[in-house]
């Protein structure tokens, strides 16, 4: 049996392989990572810019890189033209003993007294070794949009298992092996089983891709995959009846879109809504998934949890199942 299953998912990697939509479904985790890497700040980073001119000062531009971001340009007609352009920057200009800033007009309030702050710490030689302030960091070690988006992308890869899985039945009814799996050596649970392990694989490979690559490679991985099986499962269960229910792979792919307002519906709960209103999702499994995944990409999530909000993961999926379970066998006749 094993071997048959094992069979079954060489076959749909090698067709996934082949073809653009399941293909770019595959590599779509490493797009996205790269994405989150590049777009999202650091728990340290500033959004304050600051333009100066190359070789004018250079102990300034030291001092300031502490606070800001610095751009160097060559003149001061080259800092204005650079000032004017649609995004927020500041020129601090070197005037006799001072300097003075160019501004567009149209940048925050906030800023521009960060920026004045800033050449005027510098003038009084100000560091911050002569602060009496004390940095207070609340145990945040991690961009909380970094985070969110992460978890986010997480419960997105296994919806895209799903799709992969429904894709793949679509293909097979194409080529008209679903009937013909009743007259083969191949049971219709191996069959099932062989069908569900691309989407399950790719779901788990996809997202422990991603973890790595945005920097959460020291989150315990176990917790991780438990909540991601458990998570797949939902998943598995709509590919299976959309591939099924549909006759090309644009009105499966469409209808496995589906799944995607659960999920928002989840996450914005979470993120947006006070926990008055949070039980209105209790009934949603997306809604548990993120909070297991929020605290382990958090590190601070313990087994108790883990298991807490995966079985409640699973338990709803099973109802799913009990609902969905007698339209699979009877699209499998």
């Amino acid at each position: 049996m094993f071997k048959k299953i094992w069979t079954i998912f060489k076959r749909d990697l090698k067709v996934n392989l082949k073809d653009f939509i399941p293909l770019y479904i595959i590599v779509i985790p490493i797009i996205l990572a790269v994405a989150i890497n590049v777009f999202t700040p650091g728990i340290n980073d500033t959004t304050v810019n600051l333009a100066l001119i190359e070789g004018e000062n250079k102990d300034q531009v030291q001092y300031l890189e502490r606070f800001a971001n610095v751009e160097l340009f060559k003149d001061v007609d080259d800092i204005k033209e650079r000032v004017e352009k649609r995004d927020s920057i500041i020129g601090i200009i070197p005037k006799n003993e001072d300097y003075y800033l160019v501004t567009q007009g149209d940048e925050a309030e906030e800023t521009v007294d960060y920026a004045k702050l800033l050449t005027s710490l510098y003038k009084l030689d100000i560091n911050i070794e002569d602060s009496n302030g004390e940095l207070i960091e609340f145990g945040r070690t991690v961009p909380p949009l970094k985070k969110t988006l992460v978890n986010s992308t997480i419960l997105l890869i296994s919806i895209l298992g799903g799709m992969l899985i429904a894709l793949n039945i679509v293909e097979e009814k194409a080529d008209n092996t679903i009937s013909a799996i009743n007259v083969t050596t191949v049971s219709r649970k191996a069959f099932v089983l062989g069908k569900s392990m691309i989407g399950v694989i790719f779901a788990i490979f996809g997202s422990i891709a991603l973890v790595f690559i945005t920097g959460f490679g020291n989150i315990d991985i176990l917790q991780l995959l438990l909540i991601l099986i458990v998570t797949s499962l939902l998943s598995v269960l709509v590919g299976f009846i959309q591939g099924l229910n549909n006759e090309d792979v644009i009105s499966a792919a469409a209808s496995i879109k589906l799944l995607f307002l659960p999920m928002i519906a989840g996450v914005l709960a979470i993120e947006l809504l006070g926990d008055k209103w949070q039980k209105f999702l209790y009934w949603n499994p997306f809604y548990w998934a993120y909070k297991g995944n929020d605290v382990i990409l958090a590190e601070s999530g313990t087994w108790g949890q883990i298991f807490l909000y995966s079985g409640l993961v699973l338990l709803l999926s099973g109802l799913v199942y009990i609902f969905l379970a007698p339209r699979i066998k009877k699209g499998l006749e």
